[in-house]
């Protein structure tokens, strides 16, 4: 597995670009508290999003506002996908 990230801040927004290099890379099981969760933009490449009870696929240009207080991981569906998330809170 090779999982990058990168966190930056433009203005008010902060977050983290994440590169995942190849196919089945994931973004572990993981938490936001209400109000601190993130959008996720799918830059290049497709990744499947897995929370509590769904389960959604997003290819390049995809946006998905993640719900807070939700379990949930992300996995590369191809070899260098990037993603931005986006904090909200």
């Amino acid at each position: 597995m090779s999982l990058l990230d990168s966190k930056f801040q433009a203005g008010k927004l902060t977050g983290v670009v994440y590169l995942f290099e190849n196919n089945n890379d994931v973004l572990p099981n993981h938490f936001h508290g209400i109000g601190a969760g993130h959008i996720t933009v799918v830059s290049s490449g497709s990744v499947k999003i897995i929370g509590e009870g769904w389960e959604k696929e997003v290819k390049t240009g995809g946006v998905v506002d993640l719900p807070d207080g939700q379990w949930h991981e992300i996995i590369a569906l191809e070899g260098n996908t990037k993603i931005v998330n986006i904090n909200k809170g």
